[in-house]
């Protein structure tokens, strides 16, 4: 290319950048919430491979059971990733009460104003391929924010709260998880395996959630033409055109 063609195509470069359509950037997500989120991701992760396992157990390994531990370690694993998730939410809603208010969303939603119910709407016709274009929000929509509330929030302390009752149940009495849970959850289902089934049908819902929530959020990144995905690692919340 010649040098009066690079110049050329160096003024063409510039007009297009000058009008072309500005990028709108909107702090939303501080760090504690979007490190949350990825340690979240992999601890539910952890839980629904060993929770499937240990309901559908895997065949049994030759040799001596001794030198055998492949249940133990999954029984290990589900229940380390079962302390970080409950540890996780109580810092979840501490930091809903110090962040800012995009922090609050997961554990409010509000379900008595009028308006609200009518983005919900809105939001429900945009999945459904029912308008041409979503309207605009700054952290969830009103959809993901009910969705969150009650496929994430709600779900997962009956989780917490069920799954310390059955680890409680083997750490048997005196263990401060016996005490808490195990003492009235157990009675209150009617037996322990009733409890495990329970358990077992919430691992199921939370996954069902999870296929919704990162198609949802694909979904947007591509049709929606706002940033989903790239906002919880940098933070930022990014409107194209």
């Amino acid at each position: 290319m010649s040098r009066i063609d690079s110049a050329s195509a160096t003024g063409v470069d510039e007009v297009a950048v000058a009008h072309a359509p500005a990028l709108k950037a909107i702090y939303v997500y501080e760090a504690p919430v979007r490190l949350w989120h990825w340690i979240n991701a992999l601890a539910i992760t952890t839980l629904a491979v060993t929770g499937y396992l240990i309901g559908s157990p895997p065949p049994s390994v030759p040799g001596e059971a001794s030198a055998n531990f492949l249940f133990g370690y999954l029984r290990f694993a589900h229940f380390a990733a079962g302390y970080v998730l409950a540890i996780g939410l109580l810092v979840r809603l501490y930091w809903a009460l110090v962040g800012n208010s995009h922090a609050r969303e997961l554990f409010s939603v509000p379900v008595f104003t009028a308006a609200y119910w009518r983005e919900v709407g809105a939001m429900l016709m945009w999945y459904s391929f029912l308008r041409r274009a979503p309207n605009r929000y700054v952290g969830h929509n009103p959809l993901a924010r009910l969705a969150m509330f009650t496929g994430f929030l709600l779900v997962s302390v009956f989780m917490v709260i069920t799954g310390f009752a059955l680890y409680g149940e083997g750490a048997q009495e005196g263990h401060w998880a016996h005490r808490l849970f195990t003492s009235w959850v157990v009675p209150l289902f009617g037996q322990s395996q009733d409890v495990h089934t329970w358990h077992h049908l919430g691992m199921w819902l939370i996954i069902t959630f999870v296929i919704f929530h990162v198609y949802a959020a694909i979904r947007e990144d591509i049709m929606g033409r706002q940033s989903v995905v790239s906002t919880m690692v940098s933070g930022y919340r990014m409107f194209k055109d």
